[in-house]
């Protein structure tokens, strides 16, 4: 029960860390187009369209923070016998 604790604490904290440096990381890319956002603001209705998005990335984010948290307690353990 502690182990799956550990792993579930970790995953939480790595999960969270990963998607907070992918963001920084598309926040420092992005470059914004004011022209081109200027000429289509012209275009724009005054209705709200919903459009999915894909899951892909959370889920690549969420299976790299699994591995990285499944080793969490085995170098806890390994720390503890030191």
């Amino acid at each position: 029960m502690k182990d799956f604790i550990i792993f579930l604490g970790s995953f939480i904290v790595l999960f969270a860390l990963f998607q907070m440096v992918s963001g920084l990381f598309l926040t420092f890319i992005y470059q914004p187009d004011v022209e081109e956002a200027w000429n289509m603001s012209a275009n724009l209705t005054s209705e709200t369209t919903l459009v999915g998005s894909t899951t892909t990335p959370t889920i690549i984010i969420a299976a790299l923070a699994a591995v990285f948290a499944y080793f969490v307690p085995k170098a806890f353990r390994k720390i503890k016998r030191s």
